[in-house]
């Protein structure tokens, strides 16, 4: 029994450890700096910016982007520790594969976290011109929820980060375990990493800090954001399985939110400028026509008039 336990500790990246993941990645002169620039735009890009428009309002327009179908959706409160699980979800990743497979495993995880802070840019594009906002109950029964109102202003709903984040951990892990070549010897955390994406997917939908509508935004982002990585039908797939085994909301009531986040993002797809991504994550194409419609046009389009 101690030899399973042992093992499932040193294969499963949910028992990852997210202090030491810290020190391999903040204790490696060839990630250090690349961190400290993710941590910048992180802090940047979604807290400065945020605490900038909750202090000064009516800078910057805010939309309220909630949906009837958000009503169906069970407030659980029980589920806030799979949300806010989001940014050690990604750590763990890479502490697994700095741990696994050390200097191989070094520029993969660079450009993972170099990425990341590239991601968090990408979405402050629309922040910066609209911001969002849904209702969310007051509830401090947890001392979680307390922290979520206390250090959250709740002004950055759509895109979605915490789904595109999610969504770039499960997508990226994949692709570095293949870069590596990994890719079938560690599937099952491939697929570990996959389903805790669409855990906490759900996570932020049972707790209300998004509404249902903020889930189409945020896949949309991502397919312009890296588009080889996560194409249209990866969106898909990745939509046909949120609520898919869950006992609340009710059956219809799951397939009507599917059909709803597949359809608006499909509608972002259409409007938006194919062939404005350039070869890398979060650049623009400079051979794109520059007179066609900007990545964040349908969002910012749809914020004026979110129905």
């Amino acid at each position: 029994m101690e030899l399973m336990n042992k093992n499932r500790s040193d294969e499963e990246l949910a028992c990852e450890s997210v202090p030491m993941a810290y020190v391999r990645i903040l204790g490696s002169p060839y990630l250090r700096t690349t961190a400290l620039f993710c941590i910048a735009s992180i802090l940047r890009n979604f807290f400065f910016k945020q605490y900038k428009a909750a202090f000064f309002p009516g800078r910057i327009p805010v939309s309220q982007v909630d949906h009837p179908l958000d009503a169906k959706i069970p407030f659980l409160p029980g589920k806030v520790g799979i949300y806010l699980d989001f940014v050690a979800f990604w750590v763990r990743s890479l502490g697994f594969l700095l741990r696994k497979f050390r200097r191989r495993a070094l520029e993969p995880v660079r450009s993972f976290i170099e990425d990341m802070g590239k991601l968090y840019a990408f979405a402050a594009e629309v922040y910066g011109i609209n911001l969002s906002t849904t209702k969310r109950p007051f509830y401090i029964g947890s001392p979680r929820f307390f922290v979520i109102h206390t250090v959250d202003p709740h002004l950055m709903c759509i895109p979605s980060l915490h789904v595109m984040v999610v969504v770039f951990a499960y997508t990226r892990f994949r692709e570095m375990l293949k870069t590596l070549g990994e890719g079938e010897n560690f599937a099952a955390q491939g697929e570990e990493l996959y389903a805790g994406a669409l855990a906490i997917t759900e996570a932020i939908l049972y707790i209300k800090q998004h509404s249902v509508n903020c889930i189409p935004a945020a896949l949309y982002a991502m397919t312009c954001f890296d588009p080889a990585l996560f194409p249209q039908e990866e969106a898909e797939r990745f939509v046909s399985l949120i609520f898919a085994e869950v006992k609340s909301p009710a059956k219809e009531d799951c397939e009507e939110i599917r059909d709803r986040i597949i359809s608006l993002y499909r509608r972002f797809l259409s409007e938006g400028g194919e062939g404005q991504a350039g070869e890398n994550p979060g650049e623009l194409n400079p051979d794109a026509n520059n007179s066609g419609p900007d990545w964040k046009d349908p969002i910012l389009n749809f914020l004026k008039n979110p129905i």
